[in-house]
């Protein structure tokens, strides 16, 4: 749900990069972060124990002017990856507007991606949010490497409910980029039919 700042009439909106561990959710954002305009974005924020780290930052982008008078803010949150981090990840999560799952294309990373997904769904289930409602988008990255799934078994396996996907190479910003405007324009055609 997004946070209406109104003594600076803003839209707070949160999308959270959500995958297995060394997935690329890491690299999707900092591709991201290093594309836009400076004078468009807050500062990156690493969030880091000596075991798990978490990226944040915040933009307004320049191509949405405004939600009924408000301008509207994205803040971008990667989570951490390995399954020891199931309350951190589900921490994260909590007032989530949308979602990128980051998949791992590599065939022997299937598994984790499946482990990953069903705790994100029984993460977004204690929130009370159900899957099928929210912005989702998937991205199927490292299509570069040996040894990949067919996007078809990706797509059977992770994307059930037919969501907008992508296939990526989010260390050369390939698939980045596309996955991110999907993720933002789902995220604002929520917001304008509910308010």
């Amino acid at each position: 749900m997004p946070f209406v700042n109104f003594a600076t009439k803003e839209i707070n909106c949160k999308i959270v990069y959500y995958g297995p561990g060394l997935s690329g959710k890491t690299t999707n954002i900092k591709w991201i972060y290093d594309h836009i305009k400076p004078e468009n974005k807050g500062e990156m924020i690493t969030l880091a124990t000596e075991t798990e780290r978490t990226l944040f930052f915040d933009f307004v982008p320049i191509e949405v002017s405004n939600v009924r008078g408000f301008k509207v803010r994205f803040h971008l949150y990667t989570t951490p990856g390995q399954i020891i981090y199931q309350a951190s990840r589900k921490l994260i999560l909590k007032g989530v507007d949308g979602i990128v799952f980051v998949a791992d294309s590599q065939e022997e990373r299937h598994d984790a991606n499946l482990d990953t997904l069903d705790d994100m769904i029984e993460n977004l289930r204690e929130y009370d949010i159900d899957i099928a409602s929210i912005p989702l988008v998937f991205q199927y990255n490292k299509r570069d490497l040996p040894n990949i799934l067919p996007v078809d078994v990706l797509r059977r396996d992770l994307n059930r409910w037919d969501r907008p996907d992508f296939e990526a190479i989010a260390n050369k910003g390939i698939g980045v980029l596309e996955t991110f405007k999907e993720i933002t324009k789902q995220v604002l055609k929520t917001l304008k039919k509910n308010t």
